[in-house]
Parts: structure tokens; sequence; C-alpha cells
């Protein structure tokens, strides 16, 4: 079955969206890359090459296309080769799209400690401005535990999806943030300032409100998305949960702004007590289940809770192709080689049905056989990029 496919997408190019893919890539002086070059086309892309060669060093240099830390959710310091000579680190590429290609560039320049952008040679203020440009969403081995650890990873997971739809959450994520780290400074400081506090409560409930509500509306369409899902891959139940969820189920955004505020007013003193901040939508949480066999996905096998993964972005990339015109980038890092055939298959036929452009990596080249003449292939060994078809 999914091999016809494949073979219904080799035959019927027109019909697929506009592809997003990066086309061109530099690299200088990133993790183990001095210098580092790709240039492609819109096709998948596979690196293949032993452990430690440098493969995943390459995908998170396309995750810093981007906004955000990357998919190693690095600080900004930790990305410079290792040299001896702290040169800071850079990433220029060129993101072909729908309204045609666009230059972006990003690193660390020496002694400044925030990130630099670049948009066709242009510098932007902030990282914000390249989500009106790509989405990315990725899959890495350290995402094994999602459903397994804390709240925190699989809140970020989340709001990666809602940044392919809504480039403005970033900017309501990092805002509330702030706002809670100053509220908590002057609590612990025990400045009961109230002008000055409520003024920060008042951001953090409408930033907070809209953070949760974003995330709510995204949990339910990939619900939809998800349970439409055919082929091998479960069916996932997905839910934005938490107090700020709750008080959206229960009644309009501007009452449950009225009652977030007043319960941070209400629990000043707890929080500069306890060094946190007890209500918001920083504690929230993001739940999976599996829906055939009506389980919560940290009670999943491994091999479940990697299909639920694969599932949930699929779903995403099949929502972003309908209504933007085009799927995101996928970073799939070492994904294909655990799964089962049927899996690995129908893995590959979505990618080619999506015309997404899908990196992915590998120890050997035979796990992507199917993407055989349909994918870009690429050699890695000890930092260096060699095209092997």
């Amino acid at each position: 079955m999914h091999e016809a496919v494949i073979a219904r997408v080799d035959s019927q190019p027109d019909s697929l969206p506009a592809p997003l893919a990066v086309t061109r890539l530099r690299l200088s002086d990133f993790r183990s890359y001095h210098k580092a070059a790709y240039d492609g086309d819109t096709r998948p892309v596979v690196l293949t090459g032993p452990n430690g060669a440098g493969k995943t060093n390459m995908l998170e240099a396309v995750s810093f296309l981007a906004p955000g830390r990357g998919l190693r959710q690095a600080q900004l310091n930790e990305i410079d080769r290792r040299s001896g000579d702290p040169a800071g680190w850079a990433v220029a590429g060129t993101i072909c799209g729908a309204s045609g290609p666009v230059d972006i560039g990003t690193g660390r320049e020496p002694d400044r400690p925030r990130r630099m952008v670049r948009v066709n040679g242009a510098p932007v203020s902030g990282q914000g401005a390249l989500g009106e440009y790509v989405s990315i969403v990725w899959l890495t081995p350290q995402m094994d535990r999602l459903f397994l650890d804390g709240a925190s990873a699989r809140r970020r997971f989340l709001d990666r999806l809602v940044f392919g739809f809504d480039t403005a959450h970033a900017g309501r994520v990092g805002g509330y943030e702030h706002a809670m780290r100053e509220r908590l400074r002057l609590l612990k400081a025990g400045r009961m300032d109230d002008a000055w506090l409520s003024a920060l409560e008042e951001s953090m409930a409408e930033r907070g409100v809209a953070i949760a509500a974003a995330r709510r509306e995204m949990a339910t369409r990939l619900a939809r998305a998800c349970a439409e899902g055919t082929g091998p891959f479960p069916r996932a139940g997905i839910a934005a949960t938490g107090e700020v969820e709750s008080l959206l189920d229960d009644g309009p955004a501007l009452a449950a702004e009225d009652c977030l505020r007043e319960r941070l007013a209400r629990t000043r003193r707890l929080d500069a007590d306890s060094g946190r901040t007890s209500a918001g939508p920083h504690r929230s949480d993001f739940t999976v289940r599996h829906l055939e066999k009506e389980m919560p996905a940290d009670q999943c096998s491994t091999g479940e809770q990697k299909a639920l993964l694969i599932a949930v972005v699929l779903a995403d990339a099949r929502l972003q192709a309908a209504e933007r015109g085009a799927a995101p980038l996928l970073l799939l890092d070492e994904v294909a080689a655990h799964l089962d055939a049927e899996k690995r298959q129908a893995l590959f036929a979505e990618i080619l049905a999506l015309g997404a452009q899908a990196w992915l990596t590998g120890t050997d080249r035979t796990t992507f056989a199917e993407l055989e003449s349909r994918a870009q292939f690429f050699r890695v060994a000890n930092a260096t990029l060699e095209r092997t078809s």
C-alpha cells in the first residue's frame, strides 16, 4: 500500500503544495564544523554516517533558521567550535517557499551575548521575524522521554507547533516569562510595591490567557487531525491541560484574565516564600493518549510512544500543508531506524505525499532504501559533508 502511495506522488508532482525547503546552507565554527556547505534542492535530505560524525549538529544548524534556541535548547556559547579561538559561530541558509527564496543569517559574534539575525542581508531586531519565513518541527532521540519527563519539555514541543501557525506566540511566551521573572524578583527581594506588582500581574494575566488559548486551540486541531489519521501510526488523543485552560473551558477569555490576575495578587506571599510562581500557563501540560488502547502515552511502550510522537508531527505537517500551503521543515534525527518496515514506509510515503523537506539521519543508508532517487543523500564523516546522490 505504501509503495503505491510513493508511486502516485512521483507521477503527480504538480499536486503537491509549494515546498518549504533549505536549498543552501553554510556553517562556520558551529559545533564540530569549522566550515561546511550544503547546496541542494527541495527534496528530502538524508544524512548517513557513523555516530559522532556530526549528523545531529547539521540538523541543529538548520533548526537555528527558525526562532528559538534550536533542537538542543543550547546556550549560545555552547555552540562555538572548540578550537581555542572564541570566534563565535554562524549559520546562513536560503529558504525557498511560496513567496520565493529568502536568505537568513544567524549566529553569535565574538564577545556578543545575543544571537544576531539577518534577513536578506539586513539586520532584524529579534528572532521572531524568522517565523514569517520558516516553520520547523523536530524529533530527536532525547525526545523519546517526552511523555515520561517533566511538563516543561512538552510545553516547548506544543509551543513549537503553535509557532507554525501563530508567529506572535513566541513574543507572548517571551513577554509572559519576562514579567513572571520580574515579579518573582521583586517578591523575593521583599519589595511589595502594589502598583508595580499589579502592572506585572496584568501583563502576565493578559499574555498568559492568550498563551493558554493558543495551546488549547492547537491541541484541539491536532486531536482532530490525529483522529482522522490512517495507516500504521496510532490515533492520538491530545489536550492542553491546566488551571488557565480550565478557566477557558468555563468562560470567556476576559473572565479568565480576571481570575488569573486575582490569583496572582492573592499568592504574592506564597510565591515569595516558595520562590516560584504558583499559577499560570507555565504550569500547564500537553497530554497525549493512545486512542485504540485508551491509554495515556506515559503508560505505553517505548515504541508506542515514539509512534504517537510521529503521529502528532505528521498531523501538524498535514495541517500546515492544508492551511499555509506548505508543510514545515521536518528534522528527524535517528527516527527511521527504530521503526518497523511498515511504519518506516508509511513515514516516507507521508513525507513525499506532503511535499515536505525532511532532514533524516541514520547510520545505515539501506534504512532509507525507499527514498532512493526521491531524496538527496549525503555522507557525513569527521564533520565533513559529501554528496553521494
